[in-house]
């Protein structure tokens, strides 16, 4: 029994060394700045790294070390990178949010990123600080399975698609637009960008448009916006990672006369499921595999189109190559044409698909806690907000992790935003009275709890007008446990599915409909939680959840030397000469 025990311990300590040794540590040095960049074939201000756009790929395996040396070398405001999917497992202080997790980097200064990528699967990165999102600050981050695994799934071949929307209005002026009174929208993009391509005001499909506009792109193939090409053999199973980066649009995809297979979810394995177009929403990625077994004499289109939205930007467009034919011999036929945008049980019925793949994690049975949070889009002092229960989130000066670290009751609210909206709101009507007021307190979570979160959407201020919202989740995944319609009502919970619910990091509300989440609270640190349009998080549209800080441990001063965690660090120092 004794050498039974030991064998057993020899051998998990050999997996250990062999796991250790497998792992890396990928070190990259990257300066944030803005630059002339043409990304639809329109040239103007874009927010790059290290003179790229989109910023470079970062490609690791799981267990590996991340370090990224970030400069700041944007001559007049601060910025942060969140890395969007990974936990920050023991590092909440590499999570990238401005004002929550670490003070924003001074021009001219240097943070240094650190965190561990725990598991396999696509994501990306993005700025955090103001909208720099919008500005193109945002890159891919694809991370393989760890040395001995493999996938549930075989592909010869795989491609990187990172989905985005561009204005031509730069994303400070966007800013000012929305945060003025009167309120002023910044509009639909001007096009929609695959891997920071896209093309304004002329088509790559204009040959076989029935109208006369938008013209034939003439493109020779070497301009920043010309189309990044998939080339493919035939009779080859492709592997298409797919992210969706956007500020604002929800997108729609569709390869002509191909099928595919979903086979990942933000990062999770789910139960492979075969559709003929694939809604995206802000925020989420998903892994989709393809056959190339039509007619290799052809090329066909991969298209994106604007979901939840009237469209008003052009669908974007790229081509899948069968070698064996010429990649500029354009498809014969028009792109495939998308649901309609307003199509919602088209949407609902492909987000009910997503399931757990067989050997996933499951949900606990029950919660500790359930906090409802309404949206809805409100005025306060003549400004147009969202707001969540009734309060629009303005982020303070001091960043949380430290200020809760340091327990520093002045650097925020301390009264615990509320938990569920008065019962006789009516979610399908306009407020009778749309104030609210700004907030930064936090939800206060016991570590190790589970908790359940009620996303409610409702009327905004015009009359039968209610958007999609994606939101979120930052440091953990949670289990989406179902989609209803109306007000979410207690006997609602007989609906959840508990048996094989997908573990997700951002998730989707329908118009005037609610979706229940479920998820633990087993990472120390302060976490946002919002909705992943870039406008309607500037406007408010966010909370934010802290569990377990004081057990964090190693935060560096960098990242707190702003604020009141600033001069609580300087008076510290002093003490001591």
């Amino acid at each position: 029994m004794v050498y039974r025990d030991r064998l057993i311990l020899i051998t998990c300590f050999s997996f250990l060394i062999q796991l250790c040794l497998a792992a890396k540590t990928r070190h990259f040095k990257w300066k944030v700045e803005y630059m002339y960049w043409s990304p639809d074939c329109l040239e103007g201000v874009v927010m790059g790294i290290n003179g790229q756009f989109p910023g470079p790929t970062i490609r690791a395996v799981a267990g590996d070390t991340i370090v990224v040396d970030l400069t700041n070398k944007l001559h007049t405001e601060g910025v942060v990178i969140h890395w969007h999917g990974i936990r920050q497992l023991g590092t909440p202080w590499a999570d990238g949010t401005a004002s929550i997790s670490q003070c924003a980097i001074n021009p001219g200064e240097t943070f240094v990123y650190r965190y561990k990528v725990d598991k396999a699967g696509t994501y990306f990165y993005h700025g955090h600080f103001g909208m720099q999102r919008s500005a193109g600050l945002y890159g891919s981050l694809i991370v393989e399975v760890g040395e001995g695994e493999k996938e549930p799934f075989h592909y010869d071949g795989e491609f990187n698609l990172l989905l985005s929307d561009w204005w031509h209005k730069g994303s400070q002026e966007q800013e000012v637009a929305l945060s003025s009174k009167p309120f002023r929208w910044i509009g639909e993009p001007q096009a929609l960008l695959i891997n920071g391509r896209g093309q304004y005001n002329c088509s790559l499909a204009g040959h076989v448009s029935n109208s006369s506009t938008p013209h034939q792109c003439k493109l020779r193939g070497n301009e920043r916006c010309a189309p990044q090409i998939l080339h493919v053999q035939p009779n080859q199973t492709y592997r298409l990672r797919v992210a969706s980066t956007t500020a604002l649009a929800s997108l729609n995809l569709q390869i002509g006369n191909h099928k595919m297979v979903m086979v990942e979810a933000d990062g999770n394995y789910i139960q492979p499921v075969t559709v003929d177009d694939l809604d995206i929403y802000s925020g989420e990625s998903y892994s989709v595999l393809i056959h190339t077994d039509q007619d290799p004499s052809k090329n066909y289109w991969i298209s994106f189109s604007v979901r939840g939205r009237e469209p008003k930007t052009p669908q974007g467009l790229t081509i899948l190559n069968y070698q064996t034919t010429s990649a500029s011999h354009l498809p014969p036929s028009p792109p495939p044409v998308s649901p309609l945008w307003n199509d919602y049980n088209h949407s609902k019925s492909f987000s009910n698909k997503i399931l757990a793949a067989m050997g996933s994690p499951k949900p606990p049975s029950s919660y500790n806690r359930r906090i409802i949070l309404l949206n809805t889009q409100n005025t306060i002092k003549g400004f147009t907000k969202w707001a969540i229960n009734n309060i629009s989130l303005t982020l303070p000066p001091t960043p949380y992790l430290g200020a809760i670290k340091h327990r520093l009751s002045k650097a925020f609210d301390q009264t615990s935003p509320p938990e569920k909206f008065p019962e006789d709101y009516d979610v399908m009507k306009p407020a009778t009275n749309t104030n609210s007021t700004y907030g930064n307190g936090v939800y206060m979570l016991k570590l190790m709890t589970t908790v359940d979160v009620i996303l409610q959407n409702a009327n905004a201020l015009a009359t039968n007008v209610s958007e999609i919202h994606p939101w979120h989740l930052h440091g953990h995944d949670f289990w989406v446990l179902g989609y209803g319609e109306g007000k979410f009502k207690d006997e609602d919970v007989k609906k959840f599915n508990l048996k094989n619910p997908p573990l997700r990091n951002t998730a989707v509300i329908f118009p005037f409909g609610w979706t229940a989440l479920r998820f633990v609270a087993d990472n120390p640190g302060v976490w946002a939680f919002h909705c992943h349009i870039e406008p309607h998080l500037h406007m408010g549209m966010g909370v934010v959840f802290a569990e377990g800080v004081h057990s964090v441990k190693g935060i560096p001063n960098s990242a707190l030397a702003c604020g009141l965690t600033g001069k609580f660090l300087m008076s510290n120092n002093s003490g001591r000469h």
